[in-house]
């Protein structure tokens, strides 16, 4: 498509003459490319000083530029077609989706698919090979499975929602609308209850529920809990990366971002718009509040505040641990000095 047609297509409310810095300037896009691999047919964007330099090299024609007058007014020197935005990885990935779209299959039942005369199905439901679907399960309108999806008894699961290849659903889990389940995804099975006695450990059943409400997305190979009692809930909007651990009873908010190999023990209350980073760690029943921050690898015991960045091992606030992390490279300075002083008090 031309680049004024790209502009409509995504809605741009601006003028053609301050889009493209000279009203002549219309070229061909015919996909999108990061900005190092850009070539004269894609769209790329830059954000950040890390990438500016880039616009002097860049071979791209059609470029999503941040609200900086010199790197928009180097871009029309150059002859490089140009959007202006607050956020420019934002437009970037609405501009994606007018170039690509997931795969999804039509509308139709396997016939080595094995579903329960008990289960339900709604309409324009895609349910691909060796499908496994239990008693009870109600599934709903656009949802796509597939293939080798095991969906246990009393599952249910909302409109559009679409479950990846070898993901697992186990009983009582209730799914929204909009999600989707990555591959080797676990959901809703037991919870780590072992009571201990003199004779070793007992096993608590775990008899509770697992909530993923609308929008959530479960990154591959993580696994989410279901508790002994009560549910683990995850909030509408949250999005889960691979290989992390959700344990029994959690609360986790709504518009959270967990990165990957993340885990959360058991209990622990994750607040709204919380950031966990990867390999973060949080123990038993800790709460982090709204909008907090964790940089990767922090190791969390206690609560953490609204709003809180911390970070290190036990965590702490991100800038006593800037200073700490600054001390700890002169330590052994430190030590030399203060042997110095011990052998000289004076």
């Amino acid at each position: 498509m031309k680049f004024s047609e790209l502009v409509q297509n995504l809605n741009i409310n601006t003028d053609r003459t301050s889009l493209l810095g000279h009203p002549e300037c219309d070229p061909e896009v015919q996909g999108i490319a990061p900005i190092d691999q850009a070539t004269r047919s894609t769209i790329s964007y830059i954000e950040g000083a890390k990438f500016a330099a880039r616009l002097k090299t860049t071979e791209a024609r059609v470029l999503i530029l941040p609200p900086d007058h010199g790197l928009q007014r180097q871009a029309t020197e150059r002859g490089i077609a140009w959007i202006g935005a607050s956020e420019p990885r934002l437009l970037f990935a609405r501009a994606i989706a007018l170039f690509y779209q997931p795969w999804k299959p039509a509308p139709e039942i396997h016939a080595s698919a094995v579903i329960h005369p008990e289960a339900q199905v709604g309409e324009g439901v895609y349910i691909g090979a060796h499908v496994v679907i239990q008693a009870r399960v109600r599934i709903g309108n656009g949802v796509c499975i597939h293939p080798n999806v095991v969906i246990y008894p009393d599952v249910q699961i909302g409109d559009r929602t679409i479950l990846h290849a070898n993901c697992t659903i186990h009983e009582r889990s209730q799914i929204g609308a909009d999600c989707v389940i990555h591959s080797g995804a676990v959901i809703g099975a037991e919870g780590f209850g072992f009571v201990p006695t003199k004779e070793g450990w007992f096993k608590m059943e775990q008899s509770g529920y697992t909530v993923l409400e609308d929008g959530v997305e479960i990154g591959c190979n993580t696994t989410i809990d279901r508790p002994a009692v009560g549910e683990t809930r995850i909030g509408g909007n949250t999005k889960i990366d691979n290989l992390v651990q959700i344990g029994h009873g959690c609360q986790v908010g709504g518009a959270c971002a967990i990165a990957a190999q993340v885990g959360l023990a058991g209990g622990v209350n994750v607040g709204n718009r919380v950031i966990l980073a990867g390999q973060v760690g949080i123990a038993n029943q800790a709460k982090i509040g709204d909008g907090a921050i964790a940089s990767a690898k922090s190791g969390i015991h206690n609560n953490v505040e609204a709003g809180a960045i911390v970070s290190g091992i036990p965590a702490v606030p991100h800038k006593l641990f800037l200073k700490v992390s600054a001390i700890y490279h002169r330590l052994p300075q430190m030590y030399q000095t203060l042997k110095e002083l011990k052998k000289n008090p004076e």
